[in-house]
Formats: structure tokens, sequence, C-alpha cells
């Protein structure tokens, strides 16, 4: 009996037509090259950090200088993670474009609105669902 639900899950069909879907695709490369641009940036941003760390002497700058550097290129390391992971979630959102199931709540398994997707056209989640996992 759960392979007959299993096998339903994965025939869901978007509730949106091919030119919607086309729609969305646009939002999405769209939000996917300024992430990649943002990820090349942050990526430069992290190599020159570490070139400079280690070109400078130990003593040639203060130690509270030194943890600031530190602390920064953290905070680089971890957008920049948060960044990859955000170009995984629209890779997969193309991906449920091309297989047509683009815009179905994985929880409810209804119509995702599409002010939603045009906000967080990334997202898997009806509102409704998002709210009751808070």
């Amino acid at each position: 009996m759960a392979s007959s639900k299993d096998s339903k899950k994965s025939k869901r069909i978007s509730p949106y037509n091919d030119e919607e879907l086309e729609y969305f695709r646009d939002i999405i490369i769209s939000k996917r090259d300024e992430a990649e641009s943002e990820l090349n940036t942050l990526q430069n941003s992290l190599r020159e950090s570490m070139e400079n760390a280690s070109d400078e002497s130990a003593y040639s700058f203060h130690m509270a200088d030194a943890g600031t550097d530190a602390q920064e290129r953290e905070k680089t390391y971890m957008l920049f993670n948060r960044t990859k992971k955000f170009v995984r979630y629209l890779d997969d959102a193309l991906t449920r474009i091309d297989n047509k199931t683009y815009g179905v709540c994985k929880v409810t398994g209804k119509k995702i609105a599409k002010g939603r997707l045009e906000a967080v056209p990334h997202t898997q989640l009806s509102i409704d669902a998002k709210l009751k996992r808070r």
C-alpha cells in the first residue's frame, strides 16, 4: 500500500502551465546568476584574506587585528556556504520545473501561491505549511 502512495507522490503534476513554469524558470535563473556572482566575489575575498594572513608576520600587527581578520574570514566563509546552499535549492527548483512538479507543497500536496513562489522561488512549502512548522 505504501508503494502506491509513493508512486502517487512522484506523479504530482504542477498546477502551473508551461508558460507559467517558464516564467518561474526565468526568475530562478536570474536569482541563480546573482548568487553565482556573489559566490565568486566571496571566494575571491576568502582567497585574498588567506593570502594576506599568510603574508604578514605575526609580529607586524596587533593580536586584536588578527582576531578581527579571523572573524571576518569566518563570517565570509559562512556566507559563502549559505549562498552555495541557496544555489543548490535553486537548482532543485529548476529540476522540479523540468519534472513538472514545481509549485506543489510537499506537506499539503496543494498549489503554492504564485506570489509566494515569486518571493521565494525555491520553496517547496505553501504558506500554510510553513506557518504550521514554526
